[in-house]
């Protein structure tokens, strides 16, 4: 029976969530499998991506195959990269300590990296958000500054030399406008 490592598609439309299942070839996306060695989620930043990493080593060391996108998981969590250190191991290429403290190197490597993303994310989304606060708090005390403006000049009653004036400039603004 050629067995498959691939996602199973969970969640409702437009926000989906999946499985990493092993499960026969032959077998329907959706339909019965034999064992759920994960979950992936891509709604949130950074994806979410759980693996239990024994599990999925079993398996590729038994022979399943994984699907493209699932090979692509499988390398983001490490499970390729460890199997691929106890291949060495096997083979007697350097010891299981080795190539235990290769894979906790690359592990602590890799955690900082979505760390600092994580931040990063947070960061950019905070200050995006001063930003806009700033821009909005700005539209609104020039809009009040103008509404101060107009109802000081409505409430003002104009002198007589200025409202003179006032009739004059219109006239010599009108042909400079047509």
């Amino acid at each position: 029976m050629p067995t498959r490592i691939r996602l199973q598609r969970k969640g409702k439309k437009g926000s989906p969530y999946y499985h990493l299942v092993v499960a026969d070839q032959r077998a329907p996306r959706d339909g019965k499998y034999i064992e759920r060695i994960g979950a992936y989620n891509p709604t949130v930043a950074p994806a979410l991506v759980e693996v239990d990493r024994e599990k999925a080593i079993q398996w590729l060391q038994n022979g399943a195959q994984p699907s493209d996108t699932a090979r692509a998981i499988l390398s983001y969590t490490g499970v390729l990269y460890k199997n691929h250190l106890q291949g060495g191991v096997k083979k007697g290429a350097f010891s299981q300590e080795e190539a235990d403290r290769r894979f906790d190197a690359w592990l602590s490597e890799k955690n900082t990296k979505v760390e600092a993303k994580r931040s990063g994310l947070k960061g950019d989304a905070e200050k995006a958000y001063k930003e806009r606060i700033a821009v909005e708090t700005k539209k609104s005390h020039d809009r009040a500054d103008a509404l101060t403006a107009k109802l000081a000049a409505a409430t003002a009653p104009p002198p007589a030399a200025e409202g003179e004036a006032a009739a004059e400039q219109p006239a010599s603004d009108a042909p400079a406008a047509e």
